[in-house]
């Protein structure tokens, strides 16, 4: 693995790390502190599932997962172009698939706390993680369709 790709998933896995214990010092349990009303607040909560707290309860099988995850991205890194981007969005994968793996293998639950109201839809509360995680595999996908995997590579 790239000593980039290390440093960046390092960097974002102490910042989410950082984040969590701020957060977790500081509010209660389903505290929420309003930063722009009717947009966004900063609420606790502990997540026991995955998404949308899929899978609630069954911790071990989420840990599991979540190495043949770290197995399947780390395989397919090496079909993938090496650029800034790519570099960029592995970094941003490990470091936040990291960060909620700590947590489940650490409490038993991942530590959530951005809650955002949009358009009325109260979107499920979420973290600095799974922020890496999102752009991350949009940068992937942008990725493929620049044609910047193995498919689209001429060696």
């Amino acid at each position: 693995m790239k000593k980039k790709i290390i440093l960046i998933a390092l960097f974002f896995l102490i910042v989410d790390i950082i984040s969590k214990i701020v957060i977790d010092h500081s509010l209660e349990l389903l505290e929420s502190s309003i930063v722009i009303p009717n947009f966004f607040s900063i609420t606790k909560i502990y997540n026991y599932g995955a998404s949308w707290n899929i899978l609630r309860g069954h911790r071990y099988l989420l840990i599991i997962l979540t190495f043949i995850t770290l197995g399947i991205i780390f395989y397919y890194q090496r079909k993938f172009k090496i650029n800034k981007r790519n570099i960029l969005a592995f970094g941003l994968l490990y470091g936040g698939i990291l960060g909620n793996l700590l947590d489940r293998i650490i409490y038993g639950y991942v530590i959530d706390f951005l809650d955002f109201n949009l358009f009325g839809y109260n979107y499920p509360v979420f973290n600095f993680a799974d922020i890496c995680i999102v752009c991350g595999i949009f940068l992937l996908i942008f990725a493929i369709f620049k044609k910047e995997d193995e498919n689209g590579i001429k060696s």
